[in-house]
């Protein structure tokens, strides 16, 4: 009972592209969509968990002019329609839709969504994850006190280190209900194995 209680104010933040979907750059049309290997399971696994599941992407393209927060829109219904099809559910997607040298707070490795979604479902941030393939992806975790877990695509740069570096969203998941596992059997409290920052 006690971790049922703790992980619903638990997240796991996902990044978009070469995490959920194929890295297709600025994709801009539903057609490209394409859910990668492991992605239905390691949500699924999550929705288990009672673990929020909340999508954390930079949309630049928008303010390049590439598409608009309607065409992402129709995007993100895609994503959430292969899932849902699937037996899985996102909770909720965040983006920033501004170009990397407005100054905006909400561009990852900023953390402004991530204190969005923190207000907006009453989280913890020391207990939540975040996963994505990038370091920007992992400094953002590491930014608002996550555990970050690199999951490498064909965009990962050389060198980039992780709390954890798993090969796929599954095994995330897996990692996360080990972790939740863990903590139920030793009868504790404590926040997850601290964050290596800088």
């Amino acid at each position: 009972m006690a971790v049922l209680t703790l992980t619903r104010n638990m997240a796991v933040f996902l990044d978009r592209d070469g995490v959920i979907c194929k890295d297709v750059h600025y994709l801009s049309n539903p057609k490209q969509f394409e859910l990668l290997p492991g992605v239905a399971e390691g949500v699924r696994l999550l929705n288990g968990l009672n673990v929020r599941v909340i999508v954390i992407t930079n949309q630049s393209g928008i303010a390049r002019g590439y598409f608009t927060e309607y065409d992402l829109e129709k995007i993100h219904r895609r994503m959430t329609y292969e899932l849902y099809k699937r037996d899985a559910r996102i909770d909720a997607v965040y983006y920033c839709p501004h170009h990397p040298g407005d100054g905006c707070d909400c561009r990852k490795p900023r953390i402004g969504l991530l204190k969005r979604a923190e207000r907006d479902f009453n989280l913890d941030l020391k207990w939540c994850f975040m996963v994505g393939d990038r370091e920007l992806d992992v400094k953002t975790g590491w930014n608002a006190g996550c555990t970050s877990i690199l999951v490498p695509s064909s965009e990962t740069e050389k060198g980039v280190e992780a709390d954890h570096i798993l090969p796929n969203l599954y095994d995330a998941a897996k990692l996360v209900k080990m972790t939740l596992e863990t903590f139920q059997i030793r009868h504790v409290n404590p926040p997850f194995p601290m964050s290596r920052r800088e």
